[in-house]
């Protein structure tokens, strides 16, 4: 069932932010969306209102989101056709609603140990402009909404943040005890490395 996964989280999602307008008796919070962190205090309310939802998966043990308004779809791993002479990174291409998308595996291209495919994971089509494209991620685990006011810009990311990832993301939230990293879909999807996937010969 295509795209099962994606419309789950959002269902669950929007559940959750009616739940929290029906139940909060102050007007401040009652457009506050909500997630697994504790409410927000009055100083920082107002910033949860405009929010944008984010979808959250997993790569190497560690928290990743991607806008909501990029994603096409989740998808369980289906059969890929093979592309000859392309580069390790690209499994394939399948056939998505009609439109034939590359698949990627993004452990592969950002250069991480390669692990078997097992039944959490996930494939996610993303588009931006009229760049279509597969990304294969460990797994996914809801829709979040992300205040602007809590994602830390990347040229002032911590050590703790790998190396590999740095020129493919804009910034990083703490939410909580949650470090996520923000995925720049544009800088991913147009990176010199990515456009370029036949071998060498």
């Amino acid at each position: 069932m295509a795209s099962e996964d994606l419309r789950t989280l959002q269902r669950n999602a929007l559940i959750q932010q009616t739940r929290t307008q029906v139940s909060s008796p102050a007007p401040a919070l009652r457009s506050q969306p909500t997630h697994d962190e504790p409410l927000q205090t009055d100083s920082t309310a107002s910033a949860a209102t405009s929010a944008e939802q984010y979808l959250i998966f997993s790569l190497a043990e560690r928290e990743f989101a991607i806008k909501a308004n990029y994603i096409q779809g989740v998808e369980r791993l289906a059969e890929v056709t093979p592309v000859p002479k392309v580069v390790s990174w690209v499994n394939g291409v399948i056939n998505l609603r009609g439109s034939i998308a590359s698949v990627v595996d993004l452990r592969v291209f950002l250069l991480v140990e390669k692990l078997p495919y097992n039944p959490l994971t996930r494939v996610l089509s993303v588009q931006y402009n009229d760049m279509l494209i597969c990304l294969v991620v460990d797994s996914v685990s809801e829709m979040l909404p992300i205040p602007e006011t809590t994602i830390t810009n990347a040229d002032v990311f911590p050590s703790t943040i790998p190396a590999w990832v740095i020129p493919y993301v804009s910034g990083s939230a703490l939410l909580g005890k949650r470090t996520i990293l923000v995925l720049d879909i544009a800088r991913l999807l147009f990176a010199d490395k990515m456009q370029r996937y036949a071998t060498e010969q």
